[in-house]
């Protein structure tokens, strides 16, 4: 079973930068996807930001594209998810995401979660 911890989540003020982080208790060498998720209250768990390994490539959703930034460091089996230029609109809480099959986008093709940590921005 893979555990995944989020942490870094608080408030912070329109415009402002916040980094969340997400540690797994396996190494991310062993997943083909690793995602940053949304919830807002009222909404849909939407993806944000993943990164597939079969393709090293980062993949964003439209709103976060040059503002949010996905990173790993494998040594620590850590995510980050570095947010800039932060909007009220972005205030969620944002979960990390692993599975061993194919990226994708959709919430229901992952198997592990973390907990959440919580986002809010202020106007």
């Amino acid at each position: 079973q893979v555990q995944l911890v989020e942490s870094g989540g608080g408030l912070v003020q329109a415009g402002g930068s916040l980094r969340v982080s997400c540690v797994a208790s396996t190494s991310f060498f062993t997943m083909n996807a690793v995602a940053w998720f949304r919830q807002a209250p009222g909404k849909e768990r939407e993806f944000v930001a993943g990164i597939s390994r079969s393709t090293l490539s980062a993949r964003y959703t439209d709103s976060a594209e040059g503002r949010f930034t996905i990173s790993t460091d494998n040594a620590k089996n850590t995510v980050y998810l570095q947010m800039n230029s932060l909007k009220p609109e972005d205030t969620a809480v944002y979960y990390c995401a692993a599975d061993r099959a194919r990226f994708t986008t959709s919430p229901t093709n992952y198997d592990y979660w973390g907990q959440g940590t919580q986002v809010t921005v202020s106007s």
